[in-house]
């Protein structure tokens, strides 16, 4: 197919184009967690690209030729393409997820700025509507903090329209995307800016989200570390947060994860320890008691018997503040 582009549009531009053919296209794809990825690009056969859902899910390097040449095109225009001869590659992947796209990073995520989107993206979208279900009031002021893709951020945005929802990431490359992402699924009450955690955004929120990184990382890669010797810093530092930017009945929803030692949750022990004498209720829910055990072969969780996932949920009682 010979594309029909008259001139290169702006990378922003582009990316949203992209995104626009393949929805037409029927483009769908499942981002898996690091580890599978890995296991099925390894498979025989799966070395080189020669589709959409090869080249742009499976972030496989492909001959010219094995795209459309409008697919192409438009990620050269968007500074997403890759040539090392006559083996080309895509630097971002695009992901199903709702009903809509979501473009992020490719594989391997180990750019400095890398942007991830996997498993843990739909479980926090799970809580994040769950939460929003049990509520007798609609939050008008919502706040996806560490956004990433975006995609929290556009799900909850779909199910409250008349929310204003800011999706906050102290990652540029985040924030690009999570603004394309936004215009794609046309989620208008969307507004993409960069902030540290809420330290660059003004007033109190109905509701924050967040799903930051929490695990141990020896690599200190920005979407994954989250800091200290748990792997607690960022969750920590977002149920802070709260603490501060919590309007009026408003509520947290946190979607984290720890290494379990002897049966002992740490992240337990310190988000209890923060919460102690707020005006916050709080509840804590593991919502998975063994995930990512292949890094458990590694050093940084030498010491834990089992990685679980979580859900915080903290309420500021109606009338304090």
């Amino acid at each position: 197919m010979r594309s029909t582009i008259d001139a290169p549009p702006l990378p922003d531009a582009a990316l949203a184009r992209l995104g626009a053919a393949l929805k037409a296209a029927g483009y769908r794809f499942t981002t898996v967690t690091p580890a599978t990825h890995e296991r099925v690009n390894r498979r025989p056969g799966n070395a080189l690209g020669r589709s959409l859902t090869d080249v742009l899910g499976w972030s496989r390097p492909f001959h010219p030729g094995a795209l459309p040449d409008e697919v192409v095109t438009l990620l050269d225009a968007a500074g997403a393409l890759r040539r090392d001869g006559d083996v080309w590659s895509s630097m971002i992947r695009v992901s199903s997820y709702d009903g809509e796209l979501f473009v992020h990073s490719a594989f391997p995520p180990d750019a400095p700025d890398a942007v991830f989107f996997g498993p843990d993206t739909h479980r926090t979208v799970d809580a994040a509507l769950a939460h929003l279900a049990g509520q007798a009031v609609v939050p008008e002021r919502i706040a996806d903090v560490g956004t990433g893709s975006g995609a929290v951020a556009v799900a909850v945005a779909k199910r409250v329209p008349q929310a204003e929802v800011l999706a906050v990431d102290v990652n540029p490359t985040a924030v690009r995307y999570a603004r394309v992402n936004a215009a794609l699924a046309g989620t208008a009450n969307v507004e993409a800016r960069r902030s540290d955690l809420l330290a660059d955004v003004p007033g109190e929120f109905d509701l924050i989200i967040s799903n930051p990184p929490f695990m141990i990382d020896p690599e200190c890669r920005a979407y994954r570390d989250g800091g200290g010797p748990h792997g607690h810093d960022l969750p920590m530092a977002v149920i802070g947060a709260a603490v501060h930017r919590l309007a009026s009945g408003g509520s947290l929803v946190l979607f984290s994860g720890t290494g379990i030692t002897d049966g002992r949750d740490p992240l337990l022990a310190a988000a209890a320890d923060r919460l102690s004498g707020t005006s916050l209720r709080w509840t804590y829910r593991e919502v998975d008691p063994d995930v990512y055990s292949e890094n458990l072969d590694g050093p940084a969780y030498a010491h834990a018997e089992r990685i679980a996932l979580a859900v915080l949920t903290a309420t500021r009682t109606q009338g304090d503040h």
